[in-house]
């Protein structure tokens, strides 16, 4: 009955679904600790104390990442819904995602160089500001782990999502429009989706920044490719 109950994929999945109901629970009351951070966490220690291996958990966790690329895509419907204003605004969103995406590739380069990373880890923090389920195989065409990259950019991600707002506030960027493509750019789908939390419109615009720099960057690193062969 127990191996039956382990080899379920329903284990991984439901666990993980639990996990993140608890984690968004605990986010209404203290607003500090991201649901993305709190539902890792739940996840390890019921793991830990379990003693359930993360092989067995994560036959069904798979599912949930499975489900990465329609969540995705389904990032657009705040984009159709509000096309009429972006359509009008639509030059300086793609100057600013394509600015985003050259910066990020820049500066993630220019980080793992100056800190002494090795070339894997370079290829592999190279795509990690982009949407996961893009810098994963952006990953892989570099020649770079894809799961070290898919680490690195949820991480970007979180930090993006908790701590991006703030600090463009703190920086003195007060523009909607401004810091909703910022965000798209830098913190990808996590940062769209707090901000679609706030507002359908920066929500939007944010996924919008981030589906431009889905296509910018893989374009970007042609030459970057070159050089590393």
């Amino acid at each position: 009955m127990k191996d039956s109950l382990l080899a379920d994929p329903l284990l991984g999945t439901t666990l993980t679904l639990a996990a993140y109901a608890v984690a968004v629970l605990v986010y209404r009351k203290y607003s500090w600790l991201h649901p993305l951070i709190c539902a890792p966490l739940i996840v390890y220690i019921s793991l830990r104390i379990s003693g359930i291996s993360f092989e067995t958990y994560n036959i069904g966790g798979d599912l949930v990442s499975f489900f990465l690329g329609p969540a995705t895509v389904a990032m657009a419907v705040p984009l159709y819904k509000h096309a009429t204003r972006l359509r009008t605004m639509l030059p300086s969103l793609l100057l600013g995602a394509l600015t985003g995406s050259a910066l990020g590739l820049l500066v993630n380069g220019a980080c793992v160089m100056v800190l002494g990373g090795t070339s894997e880890f370079l290829r592999s923090a190279l795509p990690k500001s982009v949407t996961a389920a893009v810098a994963v195989d952006l990953s892989g065409w570099l020649g770079g782990s894809p799961g070290l990259t898919a680490a690195l950019t949820v991480l970007t991600g979180l930090f993006g999502s908790v701590t991006g707002p703030p600090l463009l506030r703190l920086c003195g960027v007060s523009d909607r429009i401004a810091s909703s493509i910022a965000i798209g750019a830098a913190a990808h789908g996590i940062g769209s989706a707090r901000l679609i939390a706030e507002s359908e419109e920066q929500g939007g615009l944010s996924g919008f920044s981030m589906a431009a720099c889905a296509v910018f960057t893989p374009i970007l690193l042609l030459p970057v490719h070159a050089w590393l062969l």
